[in-house]
């Protein structure tokens, strides 16, 4: 049975679930694997046959592995090419492929799990991308996952691997491990306070790098960031992993102490930013995508800090996910323009929210 992309946007991607340690602040854990087959040359250099044949060798290996339950067997192949244009973004949406992977031409696939907690990407700009996310802060437990994935495929494959080197990748930067360790935060009250670009020189400055909401070159949106390392060579994956892990708590320690201080010494400006943001996305009759992320993010911190009663914070990850573009088409069943879509995501606003409880709690 394949994989229902309507039915799945009823719902709310792994990544955004809310559960796990540390949801306040840590939305996710993911790790991302760069993998390429040694009998094949980079996508730069692959002809169109080659890679017809990649998708098909990885498609027959992951089906064995499914036959043999190694795999689930409700593990879906997506053909991204048989595709349209609003699904491809769906699935970026739902960060279970890459925008480079949705755009890219010629034959590419995805393979998804239902419960979206992994995902192996082909002929990305790598042939396999292998990802795994958990909700919240489990790293380990997300490390360890996409390592039992990475061995099942290489037991079926020969990947590019030098003895010195370790893992050959399209990108150099991405040669030896082939690792990417990444955690999702939403720091709104580091933004608010100005600290976030001091914070980000730090973490750069110990090679971690930081990103927006769908990875590279994309908008802090909402206040979401990830934090990855920027070094794959000349250290495990063990060790990549422990040194993101490491991180977190001090990222966690400088946004509670922002959040204290605004709680603290602006506890006005803040109940009215949050009662403004909470206020609009209830009664707004069109709201643009941006918009609505940015005022989305003081409601959940608002929630997070007890000036919001009634509303979980699930609820409003779900809000942040179906108000994109993409998802707002899938449940309405049909394509929107700009125009339609900011009537439409307002709509969806004041319904979710109108029975959100009493509101805002009196300052």
């Amino acid at each position: 049975m394949g994989l229902d992309l309507n039915e799945l946007a009823q719902n709310c991607g792994e990544w955004l679930r809310g559960t796990g340690p540390e949801p306040d602040i840590v939305v996710s854990s993911r790790v991302r694997l760069a993998r390429n087959l040694a009998e094949f040359p980079f996508m730069a250099k692959a002809t169109e046959v080659d890679r017809t044949e990649i998708e098909r060798i990885l498609r027959e290996r992951i089906d064995l592995l499914k036959e043999e339950e190694r795999l689930p067997r409700n593990l879906t192949f997506l053909d991204l090419g048989e595709l349209n244009e609003l699904d491809r973004r769906f699935l970026v949406e739902r960060q279970l492929i890459s925008r480079e992977l949705a755009e890219s031409e010629g034959a590419r696939a995805v393979a998804v799990d239902p419960q979206e907690q992994f995902s192996v990407m082909v002929n990305e700009e790598d042939h396999l991308r292998i990802q795994v996310m958990r909700s919240g802060l489990d790293l380990q437990a997300t490390w360890d996952a996409a390592n039992r994935l990475d061995d099942l495929i290489e037991e079926q494959v020969t990947y590019a691997y030098s003895d010195k080197l370790g893992y050959l990748t399209a990108c150099p930067t991405n040669v030896g491990t082939g690792a990417r360790v990444s955690v999702m935060v939403h720091l709104p009250a580091l933004v608010i306070t100005r600290q976030i670009d001091k914070v980000f020189r730090s973490l750069q400055k110990i090679s971690l790098a930081v990103r927006g909401l769908y990875g590279e070159g994309s908008q802090a949106m909402g206040d979401f960031y990830q934090i990855s390392n920027q070094v794959t060579l000349g250290l495990s994956e063990e060790e990549l992993t422990k040194k993101v892990a490491d991180v977190v708590p001090v990222l966690l320690d400088y946004e509670r102490q922002a959040r204290d201080f605004l709680v603290r010494e602006s506890q006005e400006t803040l109940h009215d930013r949050v009662s403004r943001a909470f206020g609009i996305l209830r009664t707004a009759q069109t709201i643009t995508s941006e918009e609505t992320l940015h005022l989305l993010s003081s409601v959940r911190l608002g929630i997070n800090l007890g000036l919001i009663k009634d509303v979980a914070t699930p609820t409003i990850n779900k809000l942040f996910i179906h108000t994109q573009p993409a998802h707002l088409q899938k449940l309405a069943g049909m394509e929107l323009d700009s125009s339609d879509r900011a009537i439409e995501r307002a709509s969806y606003l004041r319904k979710h929210l109108a029975s959100g409880g009493d509101g805002v709690a009196e300052n």
